[in-house]
């Protein structure tokens, strides 16, 4: 079931070549990329594409040079056409739209930010940002409003006072700043951004991921994200795809990515992660004993019996992290003690917290951290020698 914004693609395919339809029956027979150019001179660029981006999310498509990932952000706002396959927006197959309506569609609903910035040499900074919209104004009004948004995001993009310089005259950090600007002034529901930040150093490169991150926290636009970087994929993406050779290898959060590579490419292409910015407390918890702060000391003890690791959390009356108890603790207590009362503190994560700021936390206690929920529920623990296994794993992909 996909929701009104979502862009599902079906199949998709994109064969170069002078005859793609009869090189089509080919690959569809099971040739290979390299099989298909020996045998018939065409070249695979996209190979039978299935996936969904859901709307409102950031959705990175990352891989090695050649592996199709801009001819397939490309074929989203039909820069390049498609051998087979549908790609749908809203429902509707825009490979069925006339002139008139892809026209609408690029303009109005999708946004492009390129490598190499793309930015008009003899426009300003101004009149670079309000391109788009100077498209489409249809009076001096409509234009002077048009210079009113280009403004608001030049100012939101750190770029006030700069309006009146010509890209010339700009770093390369600062140019592509200009063309996110461009990008979100139209208020498009789409962002495309191919290899945006690639051209960029690494300090600026770092800066540029942070301001779309806080951007996107407040827009929720839909953005499709290229990138050949796998720790910039694992930092922006909601979800990501990586390909090769114009397939996808596998779809998934990166914390999917890292923990179960779905194949030998993959679990190759993530073996030098730093998993302690990847992995979550919430992702890699281990299950809780979870008590009341009502239960006796001998009920709790029963329950801690036989448990590789005898700890159990306290919550409150509405279900928050009040402390925690060991055996010791417990069986010095009396038949009606508090367990609120002799519990004692315990460090505490969000489930979303990355394990190298975890890590940390463990030397505050003798106890597993306890890991929480948005509202403070408890969801389970993590132990020092978790959180270390966890870091120093290398996953392998499934066998068969």
């Amino acid at each position: 079931m996909t929701a009104m914004g979502d862009i599902v693609l079906r199949k998709v395919t994109k064969i170069f070549g002078p005859a793609p339809a009869r090189a089509l029956e080919t690959l569809r027979a099971g040739a290979s990329k390299e099989e298909l150019l020996a045998q018939t001179g065409h070249t695979i660029g996209v190979r039978e594409v299935s996936l969904t981006i859901e709307a409102g999310r950031c959705f990175v498509v990352m891989g090695l040079s050649g592996s199709g990932k801009s001819t397939l952000l490309r074929h989203l706002n039909r820069l390049i056409e498609p051998t087979a396959g549908e790609i749908l927006f809203d429902g509707q197959d825009i490979l069925r739209f006339d002139s008139d309506a892809l026209r609408r569609f690029r303009r109005d609903r999708t946004s492009m930010v390129f490598q190499h910035f793309a930015l008009f040499p003899h426009k300003t900074v101004l009149d670079n940002t309000a391109y788009g919209l100077d498209l489409r104004a249809r009076d001096r009004a409509a234009r002077r409003a048009g210079r009113t948004t280009a403004q608001h995001w030049i100012e939101r993009v750190g770029l006030s006072g700069y309006e009146a310089q010509y890209p010339g005259q700009l770093s390369g950090g600062m140019r592509q700043r200009v063309g996110l600007a461009r990008a979100l002034a139209t208020n498009a529901e789409i962002l495309l951004m191919d290899e945006a930040f690639s051209a960029l150093d690494p300090l600026i490169r770092r800066d540029m991921q942070d301001q779309l991150i806080r951007l996107q926290t407040e827009l929720r636009r839909t953005i499709v994200f290229i990138t050949h970087d796998l720790d910039e994929a694992l930092r922006l993406g909601d979800r990501i795809a990586i390909m090769n050779a114009g397939a996808i290898e596998q779809v998934g959060s990166g914390e999917d990515i890292v923990q179960r590579p779905a194949s030998e490419y993959v679990a190759r292409f993530i073996e030098d992660v730093n998993r302690g910015r990847v992995l979550t407390a919430g992702a890699v918890r281990l299950e809780a004993i979870v008590v009341r702060e009502n239960e006796s000391p001998q009920a709790v003890l029963a329950r801690l019996h036989a448990q590789p690791l005898a700890v159990a959390y306290v919550a409150d009356a509405q279900g928050r992290l009040a402390g925690a108890l060991n055996e010791t603790m417990l069986r010095g207590a009396g038949p009606g003690a508090d367990l609120r009362a002799i519990a004692r503190p315990v460090p505490s994560a969000p489930a979303a917290l990355v394990l190298e700021r975890v890590l940390p936390l463990t030397l505050e206690s003798d106890f597993p951290v306890a890991v929480l929920d948005e509202h403070g529920a408890i969801l389970g623990m993590l132990p020092k020698d978790r959180i270390i296994a966890e870091l120093a794993a290398r996953q392998r992909a499934p066998r068969g």
